[in-house]
């Protein structure tokens, strides 16, 4: 599957939505460090996870493909470590 596939990724810091046009081949951690990267979020990546339809995507070799990313999903982009509320 080497279409391009586009998603909507959501990064939680900046509360900002971006498109992307990936090819249904690219892991799912390229798709988080492209997000944060265009968020300009600078803190490390392996500190956040990527959700779909509410439960946590497998990284690593895991494509977007793999993990059953639907054209135009909607991926969310959100820091491991829950931020307390005051």
């Amino acid at each position: 599957m080497t279409d391009a596939l586009a998603v909507r990724v959501t990064v939680l810091d900046t509360w900002e939505e971006f498109s992307l046009s990936v090819p249904g081949q690219t892991p799912v951690t390229e798709v988080k460090r492209q997000a944060l990267q265009l968020a300009h979020v600078v803190r490390p990546a392996d500190g956040y996870l990527v959700k779909y339809q509410g439960a946590e995507l497998p990284e690593g070799n895991v494509t977007v493909a793999e993990a059953g990313v639907r054209a135009n999903g909607a991926l969310i982009v959100l820091s491991r470590r829950r931020t307390p509320v005051r």
